[in-house]
């Protein structure tokens, strides 16, 4: 009897002994993979901004002189519209430079852009020098939480000599401004 005693005063003691041990743990907390959040749509993308250059969809060349960069002759970027532009519409920007090459080749070259599928008046450029590409959008244009917007010269520097980039112009900025 006293063995079955001393056995059920150890088995009750190495009980009592883990449960302060287990009410001291801390359940951990699952660890699940999360995907950071992609950062917003800019309205106005400045293409030497690293925070907006996913936003440059196509025909772009790298970044020069942390400024600038060179378009082939066909080239997009996805805008986020301004607030009431589905509404209002929206005015397109784009800082360009029609560098002296340009016009020394080609004499001339001519701009077009589409905003979702509306096409904008085109501009033609016969000078060398700094422009701002200006045209209004529709707001019909505008109903999305993004818009890409295609842009299309006639003419284009074909890739030659040491520089392998079909070259068009050269873009700081691209941009839609509420109305």
């Amino acid at each position: 009897m006293r063995r079955l005693i001393e056995r059920s005063f150890l088995i009750s003691l190495a009980v009592w002994s883990l449960l302060p041990a287990g009410c001291r743990r801390q359940a951990k907390a699952p660890v699940e993979a999360t995907e950071e959040e992609p950062p917003a749509l800019a309205s106005t993308v400045h293409v030497a901004d690293p925070r907006t250059f996913a936003q440059l969809l196509k025909g772009f060349h790298g970044l020069e002189q942390n400024a600038w960069r060179w378009t082939a002759g066909k080239f997009s970027v996805v805008l986020r519209p301004p607030g009431l532009a589905a509404q209002k519409g929206a005015t397109l920007q784009v800082k360009l430079t029609v560098p002296d090459p340009v016009i020394q080749k080609l004499k001339a070259v001519t701009l077009t852009a589409t905003v979702g599928n509306v096409a904008l008046p085109p501009e033609r450029y016969t000078q060398t020098g700094e422009y701002v590409f200006t045209r209004e959008v529709p707001a019909s244009a505008l109903s999305g939480s993004a818009v890409t917007v295609d842009f299309s010269l006639d003419k284009s520097l074909p890739p030659g000599g040491t520089d392998r980039r079909e070259l068009g112009i050269i873009v700081t900025m691209i941009g839609l401004e509420p109305k």
